[in-house]
């Protein structure tokens, strides 16, 4: 699995994301070319070399030269993105950031969702950073994203809403839950965009996660400031740790005088409850009795409602409690769309990074039995749009 460690040592904005993928070895032409997917004008891109202090990285620019007829509403911004030529998986994560930025602004400034207004020249600029970074991160095959603690400056700023402190009301909403210090500079470490992205993507922030650096590449802010140096720095890198490792918690009971029909009952009620796992095993039990050991593999956050259930729905008087060790291949869910609908598919991955695909039986027997068509050629269709899309 391909990790990107984003560490924010001198803050972080939407063109310094994009100028560190390109650093990393995203191509210019690459990006040029999925921009223009997306139906905006009156700009151009500036890509360019340059120092800060004893580091080089890249200087990402987005130029506005004609913002008449940009849009200037969320609302506007997601009719742009929806209509726009992006790939689907592109288009969702840019909508998903921007949703975020835009419910941020709303609460700042009281507002409607949709209504949320956007200075024409900062919309362009922030949907063509959106956009670049999420195509630059699918570029490099990055599957998970982490994040350091993020440094926030001090004093005020002027923007199209006047002269406001920093950091900027919406950063500061953006970065609610995450670990932030004083970083103390008089200046904007963080801006709306570059937090709205990284709090959008990055599964954890604060830590550098466990992996094996591979190359690492520097995005220039715009700040001249070479103490600290104005630059992103983004690791890449793979995940050290290749499998998952958790305590849980294994409920044992055995009953030898319960109706067995009412075991499916129990079962979908013990998996509403948050169970991971049910096991009825056959018993021999005292007095030559057959019986029924239940096994219930829960998380510990599941406790009271596991054992409620288990004492409502059997005649057990007691359970057993005992934690286990689980160790298991990491996992994801996708999105697969085939001939026959579009299905959720399980994905866990080797140790050598081979993909397991794992349709969900109860979804393809819904569709054989609607469709008339062998369960098989269900199952065979999924394996290989599925592979077709994980090689891409």
């Amino acid at each position: 699995m391909t990790v990107a460690y984003f560490d924010c040592f001198s803050g972080i904005s939407g063109d310094m994301i994009v100028g560190a993928l390109i650093d990393l070895g995203v191509t210019e032409e690459i990006l040029h070319s999925e921009i223009q997917k997306v139906p905006i004008s009156g700009y151009c891109l500036e890509i360019e070399r340059e120092p800060r202090g004893m580091i080089s990285g890249t200087r990402f620019r987005v130029v506005v030269k004609e913002p008449q007829g940009a849009p200037k509403t969320y609302n506007d911004i997601r009719e742009i993105i929806e209509k726009s030529d992006l790939e689907e998986d592109i288009k969702e994560k840019t909508l998903a950031i921007f949703h975020r930025l835009a419910w941020a602004e709303a609460t700042v400034h009281r507002e409607e969702l949709g209504e949320v207004h956007f200075h024409e020249v900062g919309a362009i600029d922030a949907i063509v950073d959106i956009v670049c970074s999420v195509v630059g991160l699918k570029f490099l095959k990055v599957d998970t994203i982490f994040g350091s603690r993020i440094p926030l400056g001090s004093g005020f700023t002027t923007c199209a809403h006047g002269t406001i402190p920093i950091p900027a009301p919406a950063t500061l909403i953006l970065l609610e839950n995450v670990p932030v210090y004083d970083s103390g500079q008089r200046r904007e470490m963080v801006t709306p965009t570059g937090a709205a992205i990284l709090t959008t993507l990055a599964q954890d922030i604060g830590k550098v996660p466990n992996m094996k650096p591979k190359a690492v590449g520097y995005g220039v802010g715009e700040n001249p400031t070479i103490n600290p140096p104005n630059l992103l720095r983004i690791v890449l890198g793979y995940d050290e740790e290749m499998y998952r490792r958790e305590v849980l918690t294994m409920y044992e009971t055995n009953v030898d005088d319960m109706n067995p029909q009412f075991i499916d009952y129990l079962l979908e009620c013990l998996k509403e409850a948050g169970a991971l796992d049910v096991n009825v095993i056959p018993v021999q039990m005292k007095k030559n009795r057959p019986g029924m050991l239940l096994r219930v593999l829960l998380s510990p956050e599941s406790r009271g409602r596991v054992e409620e259930v288990l004492f409502r729905e059997t005649t057990t008087l007691g359970i057993r409690s005992f934690d286990v060790d689980r160790i298991s291949l990491r996992r994801e869910y996708i999105d697969v769309n085939t001939k026959y609908g579009i299905f959720k598919v399980k994905v866990a991955w080797t140790s050598d990074n081979r993909p397991r695909v794992y349709p969900e039986y109860d979804d393809c027997k819904i569709v054989a039995r609607a469709k008339k068509v062998p369960l098989q050629l269900i199952y065979d269709e999924i394996h290989a749009e599925a592979r077709k899309m994980l090689e891409e």
